[in-house]
């Protein structure tokens, strides 16, 4: 049996909050860092079980991001992995079904930072490829993060956005976007 859960980090216990953590560090491998772990924690977790055992998990947090002139409230996406051996099964479509209802019902917009191997699984949901420059509010203030161009995808909301403009994320130890 399938069974998709959805609930804040708070509303979790230890032991799912473990299987979580354990999930993504095997299918990230050494990709995966105890920081981006800290960055998928404080919002609201969807996870697929299948037969009890955790095969999928998603996390949106908030995060601000400036663009325009204009503080947003963002929901930006972390920790969107299934187990290998169950991926191809709709079950990645699922959580960001979940992720996507949590953004459209709270957030000027949905933001994240794809992978390579996950760029086509966003587009084709709707999400669009920023294409302006990124940069990153840090305690030396604002900052380029020419490396991250090209892999950020945003879910547009009731903010008017240009995707060829600047695009600026908060600060956060480890990985900024």
């Amino acid at each position: 049996m399938i069974e998709l859960l959805t609930a804040h980090t708070a509303e979790l216990d230890g032991t799912t909050l473990d299987e979580a953590r354990a999930l993504l560090f095997t299918v990230f491998g050494d990709e995966m860092t105890e920081g981006d772990w800290e960055h998928a924690l404080g919002g609201v977790h969807a996870m697929v079980r299948e037969g009890g055992v955790l095969i999928g998990h998603a996390a949106v947090v908030q995060r601000r991001l400036l663009h325009g002139g204009r503080s947003l409230r963002a929901a930006y996406v972390e920790g969107v992995a299934v187990r290998a051996d169950r991926q191809g099964r709709r079950h990645g479509a699922a959580l960001m079904d979940a992720v996507e209802r949590v953004i459209r019902g709270a957030y000027d917009l949905g933001a994240l930072g794809s992978s390579e191997e996950a760029v086509g699984f966003y587009a084709r949901r709707g999400w669009q490829r920023w294409r302006g420059p990124l940069a990153a509010m840090t305690p030396r203030g604002m900052t380029p993060t020419r490396d991250e161009e090209g892999w950020v995808f945003v879910l547009p909301g009731a903010a008017p956005l240009d995707l060829a403009g600047l695009l600026t994320c908060d600060w956060r130890d480890g990985d900024l976007w």
